[in-house]
């Protein structure tokens, strides 16, 4: 995969589960996208766009890390983990070129306050493999995978 040498522009989400559902939010408030699973009993998926519009990198983090969060509710599962109250997931992707050509990257980071770091890359891991959006991208674009315990 080629580095990106420039980044031209950047998504960023921060997601969050709750009973009402999941909520994805842009780091400069325009994006707010509440989801919903599907078969799942919660509302329609929600969608609020606030000047300035959202770019497709939000967009994109923002279904992603939606995706993600739930990927980690079933890795817990799997792995006999209970989650924080206060989990998220955050992702960033940038669009970038390298001479003339264009590509993405991705960071995206695990917040689990209160787990141990073996046990939060654990998940972040069994997370990524359980994802259809991480496994779409897998071998297309650099990925960097972090886990936040504190």
């Amino acid at each position: 995969m080629s580095k990106i040498e420039k980044v031209l522009a950047s998504g960023k989400t921060h997601t969050t589960l709750s009973s009402a559902g999941t909520t994805s939010r842009g780091h400069n408030g325009s994006v707010d996208i509440q989801l919903s699973s599907p078969g799942s009993t919660q509302p329609a998926h929600v969608f609020t766009a606030i000047q300035p519009h959202p770019t497709a990198e939000q967009l994109f983090s923002g279904a992603w890390s939606a995706c993600f969060i739930a990927a980690v509710g079933l890795a817990a599962k799997q792995l006999n983990v209970e989650l924080p109250a206060d989990h998220a997931v955050d992702i960033e992707v940038d669009l970038g070129q390298t001479g003339q050509a264009y590509f993405l990257q991705a960071r995206l980071t695990l917040r689990v306050p209160g787990l141990s770091e073996d046990t939060a890359n654990a998940l972040v891991h069994a997370a990524d493999s359980i994802c259809p959006y991480s496994k779409a991208i897998k071998g297309n674009i650099d990925v960097a995978l972090n886990v936040l315990t504190a």
